[in-house]
């Protein structure tokens, strides 16, 4: 079944640990893979899948018989994706040392899971109100922009701070 495949995020749902978190970084995976590409062809690859994953989490509440099922991670996947966009595209990122960079990705790893897990604000208010899959995907989207945010702020803070002159590319 193609709609348990994709909502599992090819089977990382079933993990008996953690299953979100595993998602979670099946978004930086793929974050990784598709860096280099830049921004729009990002931006429409995290909408597709993110129509995709409403599809994928409404069949598979329906196939597992229960509302946002712990095994369904698609959400967690586009939510990390969102996450971490600003890191996409962004001038002047690319010359940062390795190290920078991996900090960045790893503030956008954890905003997001805080985001995801403590559900503040708005967050908790759309998981509320939403359901199938739309509302599986609307708590991980709303994280991720807030999340986004966060993540935005650290890498224009750290650009801005760090000396344009001591700029190296490894």
């Amino acid at each position: 079944m193609v709609s348990i495949g994709v909502a599992t995020s090819g089977g990382v749902g079933f993990l008996p640990l953690a299953p979100g978190t595993f998602g979670a970084l099946v978004g930086v995976g793929l974050f990784l893979l598709f860096l280099d590409d830049g921004f729009l062809p990002y931006l429409v690859g995290v909408l597709g899948l993110g129509a995709l994953g409403v599809w994928a989490s409404g069949e598979a509440e329906r196939i597992f018989d229960r509302e946002d099922d712990g095994r369904i991670v698609i959400d967690e996947v586009v939510g990390q994706l969102i996450t971490l966009a600003p890191l996409v595209g962004v001038r002047g990122i690319e010359k940062l040392p390795r190290e920078f960079f991996f900090a960045l990705v790893v503030t956008g790893f954890v905003a997001f899971r805080v985001f995801d897990i403590r559900k503040p604000g708005w967050v908790g208010q759309v998981e509320k109100n939403t359901h199938g899959g739309a509302g599986v995907m609307a708590d991980d989207i709303v994280a991720g922009l807030m999340g986004a945010l966060v993540l935005g702020l650290a890498a224009f803070a750290l650009l801005a701070w760090y000396p344009a002159g001591a700029v190296v590319s490894e």
